[in-house]
């Protein structure tokens, strides 16, 4: 039985929670699934799905062997999407949603660059930080910015962006600075809502692992208010490195407590699947990525 199959089949029923919607998104029938996933399992000696009249899981082999399935097929896909172009150019419209900061900040002077790399590409950008639903509300394509991929999408990781503690020299003149975490209770902090915690601020450093519960001054659902309460002394935020690498370096905030790491967050690129993804839809993803292979804020903060 062809390899590749019983792979597809085995993701299939993952992606989907079952034979049955496997089924469906292979267009075979569910007992062809089933016969793929059994062949795999027996193949290679593991059982890889935990079946029950009401539910499936995956097994410990079986969760290692979903992630490596799913890049091997991911990477076939790669190679026939590699030897197609050659043959057709990239045309039509792509919808793409990405976050008001980031799509301004470091996006809106790409998107030239790619059209003209393009020229028979058009783009629809929306700029927002819901997590807009890319099917239903008909888009091709997401930016999102997060701890981890959205598990129910396909994602490529871009690139990532730290945390950052940071304050004014004007507040830090009167306030002082914080010399650990634990003391950035008794500090006003400006606190972006969308962030996962929101008010628990977490940090590794060389004490291990330390949770702040923080006193918010003002809650936003927007970086660039807090950024600007920031500067103008307002208090103490935790923001992206994206959006402040180059107020740290020309000194109009100062980092604080850099040998605590806080969250690291993903920038990834997510689609709705990758079976039959659109040639120019793949020609912007492998134009983000190598756009943003080496950023800018990693090469600043970097030296912090």
């Amino acid at each position: 039985m062809d390899r590749s199959l019983e792979m597809a089949a085995f993701v299939a029923v993952v992606d989907a929670g079952s034979f049955v919607g496997a089924a469906d998104i292979m267009r075979v029938s569910k007992a062809a699934v089933s016969r793929y996933v059994d062949s795999l399992e027996q193949r290679i000696g593991v059982r890889l799905l935990q079946r029950t009249t009401r539910r499936l899981s995956l097994t410990e082999e079986g969760r290692l062997f979903y992630q490596r399935a799913r890049d091997i097929l991911g990477a076939i896909d790669d190679a026939e999407a590699e030897a197609s172009s050659r043959t057709h150019t990239p045309s039509g419209l792509i919808r793409v949603n990405v976050p008001v900061s980031f799509g301004i900040l470091h996006l809106a002077s790409l998107w030239g660059d790619f059209m003209a790399t393009y020229p028979q590409i058009d783009l629809d950008v929306t700029l927002n930080d819901r997590a807009v639903d890319l099917v239903d509300e008909g888009y091709d394509l997401a930016v999102r910015i997060s701890s981890l991929p959205d598990s129910s999408m396909i994602s490529r990781k871009l690139t990532h962006t730290d945390m950052l503690v940071c304050a004014s020299p004007d507040y830090l003149a009167r306030h002082g600075a914080p010399s650990h975490p634990r003391e950035l209770g008794g500090h006003p902090v400006l606190a972006y809502t969308n962030l996962a915690g929101r008010d628990e601020w977490r940090f590794v450093g060389p004490d291990g692992e330390t949770t702040v519960k923080t006193r918010v001054r003002v809650h936003s659902n927007n970086g660039d208010t807090c950024r600007a309460i920031a500067l103008r002394g307002g208090g103490i935020i935790l923001q992206p490195s994206f959006m402040i690498d180059q107020d740290v370096k020309e000194g109009r905030l100062v980092r604080l407590l850099p040998e605590y790491r806080s969250v690291q967050l993903g920038i990834y690129a997510v689609y709705p699947s990758r079976k039959q993804l659109p040639l120019k839809v793949r020609c912007l993803i492998e134009f983000l990525s190598d756009a943003l292979r080496v950023p800018p804020w990693q090469t600043t903060c970097a030296s912090l």
